[in-house]
């Protein structure tokens, strides 16, 4: 019963339910860049390139027989996913970008120790002799 229990713990934990709705909406954001990129970019630029579709752009390694379909590498196709990747690579620097912009600096702590230079003990910096070897400081 214990496993179950520190299962149940860990899945309503706060980041778990975070990091699930963070998930399911970058899949959702994927696919309209997906369809933002092959639907909406990529046309424009084959048109101005000479007609190109880079989706229908392959190089056929074997050709097809009797009903076996041709080995090719779809180059078009990886173009078009570099192009998704950094769509999507951008968007996310902005996200980022704004939320460190919102987000508090925190101050740095004061310096409350020193090292003895005798025994590199950490002393309080108001200590004027070293609790470990008894030295002046």
């Amino acid at each position: 019963m214990g496993m179950m229990k520190d299962f149940k713990e860990f899945a309503v934990r706060g980041n778990v339910i975070d990091m699930a709705v963070g998930i399911v909406i970058g899949a959702a954001f994927g696919k309209i860049v997906t369809s933002l990129v092959s639907d909406v970019i990529m046309p424009p630029i084959g048109l101005l390139i000479g007609n190109v579709d880079f989706s229908k752009l392959a190089v056929t390694l074997k050709a097809p027989i009797a009903g076996v379909a041709p080995v090719t590498i779809k180059y078009g196709a990886f173009i078009n996913t570099v192009v998704d990747f950094l769509i999507v690579a951008f968007a996310i620097f902005l996200v980022i970008k704004q939320i460190n912009r919102f987000t508090k600096k925190q101050a740095p702590l004061p310096i409350s120790t020193k090292e003895c230079p005798k025994c590199f003990t950490n002393i309080p910096v108001r200590a004027t002799r070293c609790p470990n070897c008894t030295s002046e400081l």
